[in-house]
This record gives structure tokens, sequence and C-alpha cells, in this order.
């Protein structure tokens, strides 16, 4: 029996396989997850997200496992260090932005806030489940478009509504799995 997956799913690329079955649209409460995907989400703007799946792991090395604390310390030569290192997105402003979103995380806990809970707030901790025709998943939602300016209103760089929807997607505050997807019919 052949498992039927999403139609956007690239089935030859086992990281991308694992990325749709095990993480995209089940929510997650992970703070070092959550954080992780929002940068990944906004070092993705202008490429594909496979080009950041496989680049996933040097990222997690690169960026100290996602550690806040750490990156928000970073000095410019750990920049330049990053800059020069041919397993990320080497792209000054998105190395910038990562820098950025540690110090706006690091103030978003100084007010007593965990991305998870300052997330799954926007959805009364309920993952929205969605059941688009013909595959066409929008871009973004008046959703993602309020949570972006509220990031950015936080500081968050790299937060755009369309980056913030495929984020809600990416941690399973979204479900948009294809109705005959193996993923979606194992939920139900």
């Amino acid at each position: 029996m052949t498992v039927k997956r999403c139609s956007w799913a690239n089935m030859a690329n086992p990281r991308y396989i694992a990325y749709h079955d095990d993480e995209w649209g089940v929510p997650c409460h992970d703070e070092n997850t959550l954080f992780e995907m929002l940068n990944l989400e906004g070092a993705q703007a202008g490429l594909s997200w496979e080009t950041i799946l496989n680049k996933r792991d040097t990222y997690r090395a690169a960026f100290d496992g996602w550690d806040a604390e750490k990156i928000a310390a970073y000095d410019e030569d750990k920049k330049a260090a990053l800059l020069l290192n041919p397993g990320i997105v080497r792209n000054r402003l998105k190395v910038a932005a990562a820098i950025t979103n540690a110090r706006a995380y690091l103030a978003l806990r100084e007010q007593g806030l965990t991305l998870d809970d300052y997330l799954w707030a926007f959805v009364d901790g309920k993952p929205i489940v969605n059941d688009w025709l013909d595959h066409a998943r929008p871009a973004r939602t008046e959703l993602s478009d309020r949570i972006s300016k509220d990031l950015a209103k936080r500081g968050f760089k790299f937060v755009g509504s369309t980056i913030v929807y495929a984020y809600m997607q990416g941690i399973g505050m979204v479900d948009d799995h294809d109705r005959e997807c193996h993923c979606r019919t194992r939920r139900r």
C-alpha cells in the first residue's frame, strides 16, 4: 500500500519526508524548537524550505543549539565567522536577525512569557485544522498578519506574515495537511 502525503512533500528527500511526517502540522510546545523554527523560517525567506532542512544540523551547530542567551551575546567576530560558514545561509540580514531575535526572545521571557504561551494564546491553545480545496493553502491569513505585527512590535526580525504562516504550519498551530494525506487521516 502506498502512503499518501501532501502534494508539496519531496518524496526523494528523506529529510523532507521525516519533516512532513513527524513535524509539520504537529503541535510543538518545546521552547528551543519554537525558537529554532522561528529563525529557520526567517532564513528560508526567498529560498526553498528543502534548502533549510538540508542545512538544519549545521545551523544547530553554528548557532549553539539555538541557545538564545549565547546567541544574544554574539559579537562582530562571531557574526563574521557565521558569514563564512558554507553550511548556513550566509546573508548578513538573516544572521543579524537571528541575533536580534534572540534578544527579543529574552525580552519576552523577562516579561514572564514563553514563546509557547505567547504563540499558542493566539489560537486558545488549540491548533487550527484547515480543509483547503485543491491543495490551495494561503500564503498568509488575518491571524498570521496579527502575529507578524505583534512579533515585529516586540523587536523580532524576518517575521513577515508569509513567514509567520509557514511558521504556524511548521509548529502545528495550523494543520494544513491534504485531505488524503496519511498525517491528516491518522489525526482524525
